[in-house]
């Protein structure tokens, strides 16, 4: 089988956020599976040099975006076993971030083209094309309604994957004739409108063989009209293709056995390196090391979707127990002031690090002894799996891909791997919280277990590959 998977970032090229991470990882395990894979990427000139060097130029051509005359190149990188081809146009990707620019439409427009376009030039026309949220999302609809006369193109199947239904490419009517040099009919008769826009994702949906997103419960959440984002009706009417696969961790970064950021190792079976990592972990952020204390931490953006405001909510309350709390973010300003200011009044206590510090990420995994995310919505989260991975307990609000990633603790059972609380508010994530720091100080045999049973789960590529394999052969 060959697969063409199309992303607008790709870790460790660049990336914002989880599309990132599964545009690295997915691609790299269905090469083992003897899928022939190509990657095709937009070329950001921010990409690290040590990967520049290793690009190669592989051709050029011009794309038309409307009546434009655009300058495609085309470089050309083999790594971990794949071919990675990247899209080069100064015009729209020599730029300091990734998205968030006027002309984002016309950018993406460009780029779905010139994937569309650079195909049988590399004479690789795949069974399977599999696009990536909005940037990627129109590629299903033009093979059938611009390129349909390209007879290599017309068996090609395509899937299309929700990594945030939020971010959808919305933009006016003129865009169709004005970026993709087509007429308005599928405009017009409301094909691809969603309100008074042309809507990129509501395309991807009605013309992908498969939609999927990033796990189980955010595919069911999608279709309702509290997280569908306005396109809960359309993804209810077409869910007899839609399905969702839980990502997966990189299970070769993140290894407590072998992480070369933490000062020890330790193991599922021998877990007594973790105590060294949590004392480095205290005197790093300033704490006294007090092994006896629950340590919580939080890795995250500080944002309102990742529930911070919750915390704000009780974080003083919290610090009345004998606890400590450590915090590795950016995000609102408004956040980053409040936990700044807590951590300043509670010094023996409370420590933030108002930046972005992969280092310090890996070391709070691996040292924390609770995992703090309390998202209002989360299509799949990566953190609370990474956590698990590492022995430390998450507490979360059971919501997408956090209910189906954490068990919550049975204390009549002792089974579980994390805390889990249901009514999104600060009163019911404290009670959850009371919960956990109550088993850690009184319980520590039912703590060892659950460390354990969080260690033990598989959230290893290898093992959620399975479902997208499954999915394309469901294909061809």
């Amino acid at each position: 089988m060959k697969l063409l998977f199309a992303a607008a970032e790709c870790a460790p090229f660049f990336k914002t956020g989880g599309l990132g991470d599964v545009a690295a990882a997915l691609p790299k395990e269905l090469v083992k599976k003897d899928i022939e894979t190509v990657v095709v990427l937009p070329y950001f000139t921010k990409m690290p040099p040590q990967y520049k060097e290793q690009l190669e130029d592989v051709m050029d051509f011009t794309i038309s975006v409307g009546w434009r005359q655009q300058y495609c190149g085309v470089k050309r990188l083999w790594m971990n076993g794949l071919t990675y081809y990247f899209i080069d146009n100064m015009y729209y990707f020599d730029r300091e971030s990734l998205y968030g620019y006027y002309d984002d439409g016309e950018r993406f427009a460009f780029l779905q083209m010139a994937i569309i376009e650079l195909m049988e030039r590399i004479n690789f026309i795949p069974d399977v094309l599999h696009v990536n949220d909005y940037h990627t999302a129109m590629i299903p609809f033009l093979l059938k309604e611009k390129y349909h006369w390209i007879e290599a193109y017309r068996s090609i199947r395509t899937v299309l994957t929700i990594h945030n239904i939020e971010f959808q490419g919305q933009y006016g009517k003129t865009v169709l004739p004005d970026l993709f040099g087509m007429g308005t009919e599928r405009y017009d008769d409301g094909t691809v409108r969603m309100g008074d826009a042309l809507n990129f994702m509501k395309a991807g949906i009605l013309y992908s063989d498969r939609v999927n997103t990033v796990s189980p419960s955010y595919a069911k959440e999608i279709q309702t009209t509290e997280f569908g984002s306005g396109l809960d009706q359309i993804l209810r009417m077409e869910s007899g293709k839609l399905s969702g696969i839980l990502n997966g961790i990189d299970y070769e970064i993140n290894d407590p056995e072998t992480d070369p950021a933490l000062v020890a190792h330790y193991s599922v079976d021998d877990r007594s390196g973790k105590a060294d990592n949590k004392d480095e972990l205290q005197r790093l952020m300033g704490l006294r090391p007090k092994p006896e204390v629950p340590l919580i931490a939080v890795v995250s953006r500080l944002t309102y979707q990742k529930g911070f405001h919750l915390v704000l909510d009780e974080l003083e309350n919290l610090l009345q127990f004998d606890i400590q709390f450590v915090l590795l973010g950016t995000g609102d300003p408004l956040f980053e002031n409040r936990f700044q200011s807590i951590a300043e009044r509670y010094p023996e206590k409370c420590s933030v690090s108002i930046s972005f510090d992969v280092n310090l990420a890996q070391k709070m995994y691996a040292g924390a002894d609770i995992f703090l995310m309390p998202s209002a919505f989360e299509p799949c989260g990566l953190s609370q799996m990474v956590s698990m991975r590492y022995g430390t307990l998450p507490v979360v609000h059971e919501i997408g891909g956090l209910k189906d990633t954490v068990e919550p603790f049975n204390p009549i059972e002792g089974s579980g791997t994390g805390f889990g609380f249901q009514d999104f508010s600060s009163y019911h994530l404290m009670e959850c919280l009371k919960k956990a720091i109550e088993l850690y100080d009184e319980s520590p045999a039912a703590w060892d277990t659950l460390c354990h049973n969080a260690m033990s789960k598989d959230f290893s590529w290898e093992t959620c590959c399975e479902g997208y394999l499954a999915l394309y052969k469901s294909l061809v």
